[in-house]
């Protein structure tokens, strides 16, 4: 503790990034290395997780975006896909209320409504019991894909023009993200990896287009508090300039 207390020392608090993205990479790798069955990887994930969610909120990280379930992992064999599914259950029965009395609010990215009914029943349920807490937004990006939700922003947006709700020459940027499921979130700051994948794996393609990167080799069962602020003070040394010159 005294480790990573040292090491926060030297982060600029006037330089953090309001909004850290994470690809929960390497549960099955870090299972797998260990002898152990795929699912004992996502449950050691999901304790690191409780673990970094309560530090952002210490070190005031405005939203946390973590991706916990895409789209294309029903593509996994269907036990693995029952066990994620269980834990999720598990998760939201077990940490809602906790995060609840740490005024954290509950955001879901994704086509949630889609999971079974015991499951969105408990999302639906820490979604209104959170809603007015102001501390961090701990965003859940949950059976999504992003080429899906452009796909879906663009249909919704054509029923729009095509109802003559909104003149097509009113779209722009700004209009555009107000029907993706981030509307209302500020775009990622810094997108954390995991696990030694150099990829971005269909995750908020739009959202990260001037989003600093940061990879490691550790898988996420391995991801310490340590990590996460390494991945901050590595942010705070690169000049953002979305395009520009600088000042």
């Amino acid at each position: 503790m005294k480790d990573t207390e040292n090491i926060i020392d030297n982060i600029d608090k006037s330089k953090m990034p309001k909004h850290v993205a994470i690809i929960m990479d390497g549960n099955g790798r870090w299972a797998k290395k260990r002898g152990l069955p795929r699912i004992a990887g996502h449950w050691a994930g999901a304790k690191v997780l409780r673990d970094i969610v309560k530090f952002s909120a210490e070190i005031e990280i405005k939203v946390l975006s973590v991706f916990a379930f895409s789209s294309e992992n029903w593509k996994r064999p269907y036990e693995e896909v029952n066990s994620i599914l269980n834990l999720l259950l598990y998760y939201l029965k077990k940490e809602v209320n906790n995060l609840h009395k740490n005024n954290i609010i509950i955001n879901i990215t994704g086509e949630w409504q889609k999971l079974p009914g015991n499951i969105a029943d408990e999302i639906k349920r820490g979604i209104e019991l959170t809603k007015n807490n102001t501390g961090l937004v701990l965003n859940i990006v949950l059976n999504y894909g992003s080429r899906k939700e452009i796909v879906k922003a663009c249909r919704d947006l054509c029923n729009e023009v095509k109802n003559g709700r909104i003149n097509i020459d009113e779209i722009d940027e700004s209009l555009f993200e107000q029907f993706l499921f981030t509307r209302g979130l500020p775009d990622p700051d810094l997108l954390i990896r995991p696990s030694g994948e150099l990829r971005i794996s269909n995750f908020l393609l739009w959202q990260i287009a001037y989003t600093e990167l940061w990879f490691t080799d550790k898988y996420w069962p391995d991801f310490k508090r340590e990590d996460l602020i390494n991945a901050i003070l590595d942010y705070q040394k690169r000049e953002r300039r979305f395009g520009g010159l600088k000042k």
